[in-house]
């Protein structure tokens, strides 16, 4: 069928989706805690109390082929957002929104090199941490971003 390409998101972080053709992760790991602070008693085991939750962060983890899949280029655009420092939203494909989340690290590891040196194979761990409650500190598409996805 010709006529509008379908698109097929895994996620979107910012203006970046996860997607076949960027960075499919194979692995969503989020980590959610709550902050139970404790005070010494005498003769007595510390008294706990509920303070609210506590760091909540995901780790998107897969291999990238870049014969088929996204390769440096995608991982590229990640590491310009991160550089900025700012918060991006996290939405998933299905539409859940997760918050926004700042980068905290991205991992690679290259392997199966081509005679150039080029990688045949990229394992990626990326780690986000959350941080609704500042949205001062929120994203916005900076000019290095926009030259490195070619839009500008």
């Amino acid at each position: 069928m010709y006529g509008v390409p379908s698109i097929h998101m895994l996620m979107i972080y910012g203006l970046f989706p996860f997607g076949l053709d960027t960075v499919p992760y194979q692995q969503l790991q989020r980590q959610v805690s709550w902050r139970h602070p404790e005070n010494a008693r005498v003769m007595a085991r510390p008294a706990s109390q509920f303070a609210g939750k506590g760091p909540e962060t995901i780790t998107l983890s897969g291999l990238l082929l870049p014969e088929i899949t996204g390769g440096k280029i995608s991982l590229a655009a990640l590491e310009a957002m991160a550089d900025e420092g700012k918060a991006w939203p996290l939405i998933e494909g299905t539409g859940w929104y997760y918050g926004l989340f700042v980068a905290e690290d991205l991992a690679t590891t290259s392997s199966k090199h081509f005679p150039d040196g080029a990688a045949r194979r990229i394992e990626f761990s990326l780690r986000l941490k959350r941080t609704d409650d500042n949205p001062s500190l929120l994203g916005t598409v900076g000019n290095e971003l926009l030259q490195l996805l070619d839009l500008k």
